[in-house]
């Protein structure tokens, strides 16, 4: 009788074994997740964790040696120059390597393969494989390695990150990996080349001109003009006004028939769009000469403002060899130093807002999309079959077509409402073979404004206000990309693609793009921005934003004798200047006799207000509130009649427009009988601001951070929320200069005084570390929210015996 328990407990002991092993549902496979040996809690690191280690690896030429400071920032001293990359893709891959990677799968379209079976992520990955992605980046690869030079560079970055792979332990493996149940691939250029598209996707791909396409229909060009205007009444331009252009290089000719065949009406589209960036991805940057700051010397400042994220966006480093020193912030999953400063120079970045993507209608012969009618013929298409490999599910075969202006995102197959042979091709700049991400190996290296000149001529996409300044006083600023010449309403809305009359005819000159060097108001700002005034020659469409370069332009005209204190006061600086536009207008036409008790409580604290968007302000919560409020009063009688997708004029276009015509028609509801005046509209927005704010007010108190609950998502975003930093105490709004809303905000703060020697600060949210489970994967948020920084170390050789040096890492090639 024995052998009934034996066989009961093999059954139970099986089944436990198999359960153990496998993923339900979302979960890992809990044996390996949970394994003391090689699971999660290897992934635990000790408050006293050394980070020192003498490395021996195949690929290095000579010796290079790391010194790691308190705050995990590695300071790297090579003998060569192409061992330097070696080393930072050896150190981005050990605090960063799931990051990297999953950006680039991302980038790929293949998050089904580790995300698993769910149609979001299929989606996803459809859309990236559709708009071309990997596409873009073959063809910058071949460009960027046509250098041999630059060649190496990449090459030696990638056998950095590889040699850590191929000498990473089961047990090691970062967190992600365990609960996602996979392992890491080996690195190429190609997923350098990727994780640049990534970035280009982000900060160039929103446009509207799908949504735009569909308003025309419901909207006169003219209404289009006022809703949309390419110039805000209060738009302080990059180029300060007045200055003269010259004539334009290239001018390209509109198509003739193009009123009624494009700017005529069109109410057959029908898209829903998946994965656009958020318009915000901006920033702040400006210089000042030394004629302006209290050193005499010049002080460069720079704020990137994009979608937050753990692991955080950058990872701090110094690179130094025989050819450079320089310091800043870096991408991992690419080389250099991308925003920093040298022994002579600093630099950064904003935005530039520029539309660089433009959409065509065309039609295929039938269902098999092996031909489209281009030129008055049926010409043949590239026919793309992408398998999506989904872990848990069959592979999904996608056919894509290739046009002569580029990939078939939307058809048949993928779309919601159109049918038929119909289809939409894009065109987008940073399909071509381009450099973005060799710029800043001679950028790094720059000692003069010629050098930076030079360096920043090969970013093509995403558009760039790319600011310099140097020890030998001068300030600048080029808004650098590849611009297409177009003609007068051109990529506004989908074109026809039947012929080639709607192509792009050029691009603008390098030499006309926009730029300011050394002006004789001392200062250089941009905040995303329309870059020049209506005198520019060219069209240059795009998304740009008003109200914090009001704010930053007013701060620094009013500076004289500037300190880098005062820069890092105005980079966390919260004054809302479309709250000074707007509030006023409220007080004036809001009719306090229609509000109850609560209302007009909310009104007089409005009233009071200083209009900064203080962490701990009622007034800011009040206000937004109000806005969306007014916004959906003001709006949502003529938008209802336009379909999806859509997109609402911005706030300060709505304030603009109610503060030059308080009879504007498109105050009145054209649902109902009566006509509305702006005093109706206004009280009804605040009556119905009111009873949502009674109601939010008994849990938090309209206490400004608690209501826009600042959240900082693990890239796995909701889906791990214990891996997030949620709630931060914070203030900033989209219109302020801190421009910290609920998952967007100032990735990384720079301020650099250009003295000798150099002066620098900095910091970013998040930590140097990817690991959730070391001290430094956030470490840095609180002192980020709090407006602190961190001073930036550009180390010297003979201080490695400095106390801030904590653990020192030696690389020497394997015998």
């Amino acid at each position: 009788m024995r052998i009934v328990p034996f066989v009961l407990s093999t059954l139970v002991t099986g089944a436990l074994v198999y359960a153990l092993s496998v993923r339900i549902g979302p979960a890992p496979a809990l044996g390996a997740f949970l394994s003391p040996q090689q699971g999660c809690w290897q992934n635990a690191e000790p408050l006293n964790e050394s980070h020192s280690a003498d490395l021996k690896l195949p690929g290095l030429k000579g010796k290079t040696t790391v010194h790691i400071d308190e705050r995990l920032v590695p300071h790297v001293f090579s003998d060569n120059e192409q061992d330097v990359y070696y080393v930072q893709g050896y150190l981005h891959a050990k605090y960063r390597l799931w990051q990297m990677e999953f950006q680039t799968l991302f980038g790929a379209g293949r998050i089904s393969e580790v995300l698993g079976k769910d149609e979001r992520f299929l989606r996803v990955d459809r859309e990236q494989r559709r708009m071309g992605m990997v596409y873009a980046a073959e063809n910058t690869l071949k460009t960027m390695e046509s250098d041999p030079v630059q060649k190496a560079y990449f090459d030696a970055y990638t056998a950095g990150v590889n040699a850590y792979i191929s000498n990473l332990p089961a047990s090691q493996l970062p967190l992600e990996y365990k609960l996602l149940g996979y392992k890491p691939e080996p690195w190429t250029n190609l997923k350098t080349a990727i994780f640049i598209k990534v970035m280009s996707k982000d900060l160039a791909g929103y446009e509207r001109d799908l949504e735009f396409t569909n308003q025309k229909s419901v909207f006169s060009l003219a209404d289009m003009q006022t809703l949309f205007p390419e110039i805000n009444d209060s738009s302080v331009a990059i180029v300060p006004a007045g200055t003269p252009f010259a004539a334009a290089g290239i001018v390209p000719v509109k198509p003739a028939g193009a009123d009624s065949a494009y700017f005529g009406n069109d109410t057959t589209l029908r898209v829903q769009e998946v994965d656009k960036p958020v318009r915000e991805n901006g920033s702040n940057n400006w210089a000042l000469a030394g004629s302006r700051t209290a050193s005499g010397a010049p002080i460069l400042c720079n704020d990137p403002h994009l979608t937050l994220s753990l692991p955080a966006i950058w990872f701090e480093m110094q690179l130094s060899t025989p050819t450079m020193n320089v310091y800043g912030a870096t991408f991992p999953g690419a080389p250099s130093v991308i925003i920093g400063f040298n022994e002579h120079i600093a630099f950064g970045f904003t935005n530039a807002m520029r539309d660089v993507k433009d959409y065509y209608s065309v039609r295929f012969k039938d269902a098999s999309k092996k031909e489209y009618w281009y030129n008055g013929k049926w010409e043949p298409t590239t026919i793309k079959v992408e398998a999506i490999r989904v872990k848990g599910g069959d592979t999904f075969y996608d056919s894509v077509a290739y046009t002569s202006f580029g990939p078939v995102m939307y058809d048949a197959g993928f779309t919601k409402g159109n049918s038929g042979t119909g289809a939409i091709a894009v065109r987008w700049a940073a399909h071509e073979g381009s450099n973005e991400a060799g710029i800043f190996f001679r950028l790094d290296r720059a000692k003069s404004y010629d050098e930076y000149l030079a360096a920043i001529k090969d970013l093509h996409t995403p558009g760039q206000n790319m600011l310099f300044a140097a020890k030998t006083g001068e300030i600048a600023l080029w808004q650098q990309g590849k611009f297409p010449a177009r003609w007068e309403g051109q990529g506004s809305y989908v074109m026809p693609g039947a012929d080639s009359s709607y192509a792009w005819q050029g691009f603008i000159p390098q030499e006309e793009n926009p730029h300011v060097v050394n002006p004789p108001e001392g200062f250089i700002q941009s905040a995303n921005q329309r870059p020049v005034d209506a005198s520019y020659p060219y069209f240059i469409p795009g998304n740009y934003i008003t109200s914090r370069g009001r704010t930053i332009h007013k701060a620094l005209s009013g500076m004289q004798r500037a300190t880098p204190q005062q820069m890092m006061a105005l980079q966390n600086n919260t004054y809302n200047s479309l709250a000074a536009d707007a509030v006023p207008l409220m007080l004036r036409y809001v009719d306090a006799s229609q509000l109850d008790a609560a209302g007009q409580k909310y009104l007089s604290e409005l009233q009071q207000w200083n209009f900064h968007a203080d962490a701990g302000s009622r007034a800011m919560t009040i206000y937004a509130t109000v806005m969306d409020s007014l916004e959906s009063v003001i709006w949502q009688d003529e938008f209802a009649r336009v379909p999806e997708p859509k997109v609402l004029p911005d706030e300060e276009t709505m304030i603009a427009l109610l503060l030059r015509d308080s009879a504007s028609r498109f105050i009145d509801d054209i649902r109902t009988p009566e006509t509305e005046t702006l005093g109706i509209q206004l009280t009804k927005a605040f009556t119905l601001a009111a009873a949502d704010l009674q109601k939010e007010e008994a849990s938090n108190g309209l206490i400004w951070y608690k209501h826009k609950n600042t959240t900082i998502y693990h890239l796995l975003r909701e889906s791990v929320p214990a891996l997030a930093h949620a709630g931060i105490l914070v203030g900033g709004w989209r219109h302020t200069p801190n421009a910290i809303t609920q998952k967007h905000g100032p990735s990384w703060r720079m301020i650099v005084e250009l003295s000798t020697p150099t002066v620098a600060y900095g910091i970013y949210p998040g930590g140097q570390s990817g690991n959730p489970g070391s001290r430094f994967y956030d470490n840095f948020t609180n002192d980020w929210a709090a407006g602190k920084y961190y001073t930036l170390w550009l180390m010297r050789p003979d201080e490695a015996r400095d106390r801030r040096v904590r653990w020192t890492m030696t690389f020497n090639p394997a015998s």
